[in-house]
């Protein structure tokens, strides 16, 4: 069930596949006013894809919203490729669908992994981006990839129990290559099993209050087998140099309006990430939602994020 607050559920006005390469056809939708201001939606995950919910954050009279299922994920094929998959080929992505659609520039809105995603555009494209409007801020470094491993153990011991001990006991001190191992399993049936595993102890952690309706969304046969392959190899395997890039490349975006919001209770992603970002981004507005944890779907995040969006409309700037 989506949080209240949403605008309507709406259908694209404008689906298509585009080739990025040889290997991967993306899915892209554009649904809205054809002629109203662009923002392009950076999904989370990696892998998890666009939803319907995800279309209606935007006033569908003000907004042109280029919904981009990224390399691997979502609509996109080959699903869960981790071939010619790295985040500047994302950034690739964007601003070659950016052209293709006859776009100068766009707004940007992006959470969790998208929050991730959608600043290092902007910090390789600010000339190309209007305003970001960001939510579950990740900055994908160690402690935070340390956290989400094996921190979150101190807050949900359950979930963190049944993650930890689907890997043999001798593995559990390097969950992350051990998970690796069972995603590239021989046997299909090991591999999905162990990506279900992964994806419960994502969802059961998004959300301040249990919503099995969200944990279904990442535990469905796909999603989870995608979310699982992207988030390992991108933890493993796609790491920034040096390890702190999105906060060292600030100065690179810091003219750009810009709106951050957390929930307080985030276990995915740590509320110090925030911190952090907007200590480093002072002329960014930036929301700690009290009553929520990770998700877009907790309805305190849910109502910044319309807000945020609302004022963009009004004033060209998502900012308080």
């Amino acid at each position: 069930m989506a949080p209240p607050g949403l605008y309507p559920v709406i259908e694209p006005f404008h689906s298509e596949r585009v080739a990025v390469s040889a290997r991967h056809q993306l899915y892209v939708e554009q649904c809205g006013n054809p002629q109203g201001a662009p923002v392009l939606f950076v999904h989370g995950g990696p892998g998890a894809g666009c939803s319907t919910m995800d279309r209606r954050f935007f006033d569908p009279r003000a907004f042109r919203v280029v919904l981009v299922d990224q390399r691997g994920a979502g609509r996109s094929t080959p699903l869960g490729e981790l071939a010619e998959n790295t985040i500047d080929d994302l950034v690739a992505d964007f601003e070659r669908i950016r052209v293709k659609l006859g776009i100068e520039k766009w707004h940007v809105f992006g959470g969790s992994w998208g929050s991730t995603l959608g600043l290092y555009y902007a910090e390789r494209h600010p000339e190309r981006v209007l305003s970001l409007c960001l939510r579950g801020i990740w900055l994908l470094r160690q402690f935070e990839v340390d956290w989400w491993l094996y921190g979150m153990r101190a807050m949900c011991p359950e979930p963190w129990r049944d993650f930890a001990e689907h890997v043999p006991a001798a593995r559990r001190h390097d969950l992350l290559n051990a998970y690796w191992d069972l995603f590239h399993s021989p046997d299909p049936a090991v591999a999905r099993a162990a990506a279900k595993v992964w994806a419960n102890y994502e969802g059961v952690a998004c959300t301040l209050l249990p919503n099995p309706d969200f944990v279904s969304l990442l535990t469905n046969d796909d999603t989870s087998w995608a979310l699982a392959r992207l988030e390992a190899h991108y933890l493993r395997n796609q790491r920034f140099s040096p390890d702190d890039r999105l906060l060292q490349d600030l100065p690179r975006v810091r003219k750009i309006p810009a709106f951050l919001v957390h929930g307080r209770y985030d276990l995915v992603c740590p509320l110090v990430g925030a911190d952090d970002l907007h200590r480093a981004w002072p002329e960014a507005s930036y929301v700690i939602v009290d009553d929520a944890g990770h998700s877009s779907h907790e309805p305190g995040i849910a109502r910044q994020l319309v807000a945020a969006m609302d004022r963009v409309a009004r004033t060209g700037s998502p900012q308080l």
